[in-house]
């Protein structure tokens, strides 16, 4: 299919296709943003590890596609008084960790402030992606314009059972990545990688040359080795979270991520 030439790719996109056009399987690590006391020294450790672009969450008090890690850690951010004004400025005081940072949220929180105020504002704060996990693509117009006028790439999720025609309109309109959903379910460690990866990130390539990144379940260096053998890359949340919420530090974090660093770098199928 030909896509929208309209919009041309923006950082995060042009960052992710390099690395992947130079051989390299993509990794995205997840923080629940203010989930810690020091939580951006946790962002340091993922860009050490070889993160090739970073996943910043906005605690919602209703995280209905997230499982129970990452509903726990919004509570605990929430409790700490985390909020969205707050953890941008937390990551406007941040230096240029070499990566993008993408922001993931639910809608409620860009009504709160309106799409023009929030995008705006995570555009001050030095992030270049938005995932919205509750905004299909037949709703996404207004907050896709602003978004693109704001400098802040719209990535939008594709699931299992995106028919196939809804799924080259999300290809077709994401920003930056297509964000593939590995199974129907919620977030959290799974013992394998569904079966349905292999399938959605197939027919994800039919329509688009974008870059595709697997998510929802991917916690082992063999689960990220699997997953490069059909997508761009991994985007790891439940399993990071977990060890936030057990103590973890940051040389912990950037231990653990190098592992599937490690796993990503090894030679495998790359995807077609």
């Amino acid at each position: 299919m030909t896509e929208p030439t309209t919009l041309a790719a923006g950082a995060v996109e042009l960052h992710l296709r390099a690395r992947r056009d130079a051989g390299r399987g993509l990794l995205m690590p997840y923080l629940t943003g203010g989930v810690t006391p020091g939580w951006t020294d946790h962002l340091r450790a993922f860009a050490a590890a070889g993160a090739d672009a970073i996943e910043i969450g906005l605690p919602f008090s209703d995280p209905t596609l997230d499982g129970v890690t990452i509903q726990q850690s919004s509570e605990v951010a929430l409790a700490r008084g985390a909020s969205t004004r707050r953890i941008l400025a937390g990551l406007s005081g941040l230096p240029d960790l070499g990566v993008p940072l993408v922001a993931s949220t639910y809608y409620n929180l860009v009504l709160h402030d309106g799409p023009e105020a929030f995008c705006a504002a995570l555009r001050r704060a030095g992030v270049d992606g938005l995932i919205v996990a509750d905004l299909p693509v037949h709703e996404a117009d207004e907050l896709a314009e602003v978004a693109a006028g704001a400098g802040v790439e719209l990535v939008l999720l594709a699931s299992p059972v995106t028919p196939q025609d809804r799924l080259a309109e999300i290809a077709a309109r994401s920003r930056g990545f297509v964000y593939a959903v590995s199974l129907m379910g919620t977030t959290g460690e799974r013992a394998a990688l569904a079966a349905s990866a292999a399938e959605l990130t197939g027919r994800i390539r039919q329509v688009t040359d974008r870059p595709v990144l697997l998510g929802f379940g991917i916690s082992t260096p063999d689960q990220a080795r699997e997953a490069r053998r059909h997508a761009d890359g991994v985007v790891v949340g439940a399993a990071v979270m977990r060890r936030v919420r057990d103590g973890a530090g940051p040389d912990d974090l950037r231990a653990y991520l190098t592992t599937l660093r490690q796993a990503l770098d090894q030679e495998c199928d790359p995807p077609p």
